[in-house]
């Protein structure tokens, strides 16, 4: 990096703040989306777009992040990015109508795509390589604060104020992250030479979006029943295979291939991927789990999960500590473990589960979360060459957010096949012929020989074979965290590539 030498607090406060503005916001307007439906007069189809738009939009322009840090350089692409991110926020609320928020949302996330892998490539040059586990302690508390605190603070402002708040939000947090990057960060070397690959670009660009279009419309369009989703499929194939040619045989391909000649980095995205499938999906299990079965308003939802946050960042402060001192895969395997010990305790949820043990098993979780995210951001980029790492930081955001869209629609298409299935299962017993019908401890209110009888039945039912789904799911993702542990083998043992940062305390 070149320029004067400056503070590294307050590079790393400032790059935090643009963290904690995009992370929030993937996830904030979640609980809004009612009350946008009704105030923008649009179908429950329609207003998913709001959600479809920007996940999309961020996940075609992340990989050009390495490139135009190149060309343009980093502290030029970072400050952009956060007033780009910060006006459209301010048209995402002042919209008042479909199109101009879905716009909004496009273009939100065509700025947001950068911030986070921006802020990682910068943590990781401002701080030396031996204090690498503490920055990415604080990096990782900044990334995991938005999954976490967006729904329920989003709760808060739409009950309290307006959805429109919940973007007008961005406005105080974009000014000051602006002010720190402007004034605190060096500007990096411009390669004014440097070739663009449009064709390469333009094929990974169109097999993201694909895919992303596909993992978010898929359940609501009947998967490949439908044929948007053929289409969606095939294109996608296609792209990426054709993308994958290109890049072994074109000379200057849109990735630079010395990336994926370094083994740490490559098996770290693969286990990116695998954090997003199994860790992030739950967060979308959880909340109708508390709601729609046990009974619990929104924001009391939103107190029983926020633990999960403090065991986050409770793991992050003791990686901060000894993760200079700790292997990496040592500190992974041990987030493995907590995160199967907590999707365990899931697993054994019932209608009477008490909130001690929803409570205990986010909080196990959050401690898992958290030694597993630092380490495996610290081992994967310990042997990259540091002129690689905005391309590598984009790449490894990419993967752990295509692994979370494509965990959520696996856990969500098979919480939906498995409530027919035990439906079906369990309405054959519901039978005027069934003995356990005559027993005298049966339920008058589930008296067959009644409508109403029938329909108290067929409730209990479907409320039973929802829960046992929902433990299904749990189960499912508790044996794949260990599935994914033998990758941990696969990391490099040889010391990484070093550089001195010109930021000084």
């Amino acid at each position: 990096m070149t320029g004067r030498p400056v503070r590294r607090g307050w590079v790393t406060v400032a790059v935090m703040l643009a963290t904690v503005m995009q992370t929030i916001d993937m996830t904030i307007a979640n609980v809004a989306l009612p009350h946008m439906q009704g105030s923008l007069s649009a179908s429950l189809d329609q207003i998913a777009w709001v959600l479809t738009s920007y996940i999309v939009a961020a996940a075609i322009c992340m990989p050009l992040t390495g490139y135009l840090a190149a060309r343009f350089g980093r502290k030029r692409l970072f400050s952009t990015a956060i007033i780009g991110f910060t006006i459209a926020s301010v048209l995402c609320g002042a919209a008042q109508s479909l199109p101009e928020i879905v716009a909004a949302r496009l273009l939100q996330g065509v700025f947001g795509a950068a911030l986070v892998p921006l802020s990682q490539a910068v943590m990781l040059d401002t701080w030396p390589r031996e204090r690498h586990a503490s920055a990415m302690a604080l990096w990782g508390a900044g990334v995991m604060v938005g999954p976490i605190l967006g729904p329920t603070l989003g709760g808060y402002l739409t009950d309290l104020y307006s959805w429109r708040w919940v973007f007008y939000l961005n406005v105080p947090i974009g000014a000051l992250a602006w002010l720190g990057v402007t004034a605190f960060l060096p500007e990096t070397a411009i390669e004014r030479g440097k070739r663009f690959d449009f064709f390469g670009f333009g094929l990974l660009a169109l097999g993201i979006g694909a895919l992303q279009l596909c993992l978010d419309r898929g359940e609501s369009l009947a998967w490949f029943a439908s044929p948007e989703i053929l289409i969606e499929t095939l294109l996608s194939g296609v792209c990426f295979y054709m993308f994958i040619v290109h890049l072994l045989t074109d000379r200057e391909p849109f990735l630079e291939p010395g990336l994926f000649r370094d083994r740490s980095f490559v098996v770290g995205c693969i286990f990116a991927f695998c954090v997003g499938v199994v860790l992030l999906s739950t967060t979308v299990l959880l909340p109708p789990f508390l709601q729609s079965l046990l009974g619990y308003p929104v924001l009391d939802a939103g107190l029983l999960l926020a633990p999960r946050g403090a065991g986050t960042m409770a793991a992050m402060i003791a990686v901060s500590r000894i993760g200079n001192r700790a292997a990496p895969v040592h500190l992974i395997l041990l987030g493995v473990l907590l995160t199967f010990l907590s999707l365990y305790l899931m697993s054994r949820f019932n209608f009477d589960t008490t909130q001690g043990l929803i409570v205990g098993s986010g909080v196990v979780q959050g401690l898992g979360i958290g030694f597993i995210f630092v380490p495996l951001t610290t081992a994967t980029f310990s042997t990259l060459d540091p002129r690689y790492r905005n391309e590598g930081t984009s790449l490894f955001s990419l993967m752990r957010n295509i692994g979370s869209s494509v965990g959520i629609s696996f856990v969500v298409n098979l919480l939906a096949r498995n409530t027919q299935a035990n439906h079906a299962a369990f309405s054959q017993y519901a039978s005027p012929f069934n003995a356990a019908t005559q027993l005298p401890g049966y339920p008058a209110a589930w008296n067959l020989d009644s409508l109403g009888g029938i329909a108290a039945l067929e409730h209990e039912i479907t409320r039973q074979a929802t829960l046992l789904a929902y433990l299904q799911d749990f189960r499912v993702m508790m044996w794949a965290c260990l599935l994914a542990t033998p990758l941990l083998l696969a990391f490099s043992r040889r010391p990484g590539a070093t550089s001195t940062p010109l930021i000084v305390d």
